[in-house]
């Protein structure tokens, strides 16, 4: 099952959490100091939260979730080579080891991901992810 993902700034992480797990009847899928995620059925989405005092309010970034990673290159063989993209392969990001790549909306320069979770992870971010641990940009 594919899911949208949309991954949000936040001020403070236990409001929002307070918040979303009443929105959509769904507790956390995981919780980590300033992370959590939801994986809510229905709708069908993947919600993160980061927290971001200053930030709230405001998109961090937006994905699709896939199943694995075949799905994950048939979604980037569609998208093809003459879009930004950004081929990240195997690497660790939100607390997880994922197959990934990066596509940016050219009109207006929206980032969006297309990940599968390959297995869980005890840190935010791995070798080979982007500057400063910031592993959801390209």
């Amino acid at each position: 099952m594919s899911r949208l993902q949309l991954a949000l700034n936040v001020d403070d992480l236990e409001e929002a959490v307070t918040f979303y797990s009443r929105l959509f009847a769904s507790e956390p899928a995981k919780r980590r100091p300033g992370y959590a995620n939801f994986a809510i059925a229905e709708p069908p989405l993947k919600l993160v939260l980061f927290e971001n005092p200053g930030q709230g309010g405001s998109i961090n970034h937006l994905g699709v979730e896939v199943d694995d990673v075949d799905e994950v290159t048939a979604w980037s063989t569609r998208v093809g080579t003459d879009l930004p993209t950004t081929d990240q392969g195997e690497t660790t990001c939100c607390f997880a080891k994922q197959e990934k790549f990066h596509v940016v909306d050219t009109p207006d320069r929206l980032e969006w991901e297309v990940y599968a979770v390959l297995q869980d992870s005890a840190t935010f971010a791995g070798e080979g992810s982007a500057e400063d641990g910031v592993c959801c940009a390209s």
